[in-house]
């Protein structure tokens, strides 16, 4: 497949998710794979639906990356020759990042670029430094230095990708939601079956995985009632059908062995302390996943550190997969877990 070059930038830790996705849409060609992003070639439409990507941008220009000194910073204004307007664009901003120490800021280095995309494409350009946001309607530029290269692109979409538009209402200990689709996808949700959150907080994970699947029967509890009124706001703001009720993630109203897929970010005590049953043995969640988790299910599980896996063992339930992310300055784990065989 031919198409432009594209660049999806990720949670640290998700970059071979992406690719899996990228791939399974048949969005393009993978040509690299690297820290916090997966580079490749396809349609800049298609690309726009990715939903374990943060964003997704086209690259419009390369140099070789300009070294430390601030003396080589106008040479940035050469990646703007390449830059293209984007149809009802009102202005440009650019964010930067760079690999190593230079002895000017990202700021110096986005102002550049930016007075030169503002110059070839006869928009204003907003600059970061004072720390304001963009006004709505600016495209957005992103600047990469990684000691070889110096690298423009431009953001495919109106904005980045996982501002959700049905995230409407947040909660604190909320899911970012390319982490939730990672999960989604993770799971595999088959058309029909019953996928569970029984910690469903705003509903994040619940609307990814129906996103994923639209046929699935997706469930959601949760104690808290606030919790329970920005789920349903948000899965009706995304038209997904869930069923929420409010119920306690160690005693649910299921049968046994009545559920395909777990999909959940529990409350381990960080953002939100557990509640419920769960208060002070937080471990109770294993049990109750075994207990409803069909003989063939799966249980996806965002966990703290890989020493709760040894409660989840305990409980019946091995891990086939762990995958270390990045998110917000923690350092959580994705797990797929699987019901231990029963003893005979």
């Amino acid at each position: 497949m031919t198409g432009a070059r594209l660049v999806a930038r990720c949670v640290s830790g998700l970059e071979t998710v992406v690719t899996r996705e990228v791939l399974r849409e048949q969005l393009g060609t993978i040509s690299h794979i690297g820290h916090r992003e997966v580079r490749f070639s396809g349609s800049e439409s298609a690309a726009a639906g990715l939903r374990t990507a943060d964003d997704v941008f086209q690259v419009t220009g390369r140099i070789p990356d300009i070294g430390h000194t601030r003396d080589s910073l106008p040479e940035l204004a050469r990646l703007a020759a390449g830059a293209r307007l984007r149809e009802g664009a009102a202005g440009v901003e650019v964010s930067a990042s760079f690999l190593g120490r230079r002895n000017f800021n990202r700021y110096d280095a986005e102002d550049v670029v930016g007075r030169a995309l503002s110059d070839r494409l006869g928009l204003p350009y907003h600059s970061r430094r004072a720390g304001t946001a963009p006004p709505p309607g600016y495209a957005g530029w992103r600047l990469t230095m990684d000691g070889q290269e110096a690298t423009l692109m431009a953001r495919v979409a109106g904005r980045p990708l996982h501002r959700r538009d049905y995230k409407r209402h947040a909660i604190p200990g909320t899911l970012h939601p390319p982490v939730a689709a990672a999960m989604a996808l993770l799971a595999e949700p088959g058309p029909g079956q019953q996928v569970l959150d029984p910690c469903c907080g705003a509903g994040t994970v619940l609307i990814e995985a129906g996103r994923l699947q639209p046929q699935a029967r997706l469930r959601g509890y949760d104690l808290d009632p606030g919790a329970l009124a920005a789920a349903r706001a948000n899965a009706a703001a995304s038209g997904t059908p869930v069923a929420f009720g409010r119920g306690d993630a160690a005693r649910l109203p299921l049968p046994d062995r009545s559920v395909d897929r777990v999909l959940t970010n529990p409350p381990w005590g960080g953002q939100v302390p557990p509640g419920g049953r769960l208060s002070g043995t937080p471990g109770r969640l294993w049990a109750e996943i075994r207990r409803v988790l069909r003989p063939d299910g799966r249980a996806v599980v965002l966990i703290p550190d890989t020493a709760a896996l040894a409660s989840a063992i305990g409980h019946g339930l091995l891990p086939a997969h762990v995958q270390h992310v990045s998110l917000s300055g923690a350092h959580p784990h994705i797990v797929l877990l699987t019901p231990a065989p029963d003893r005979l």
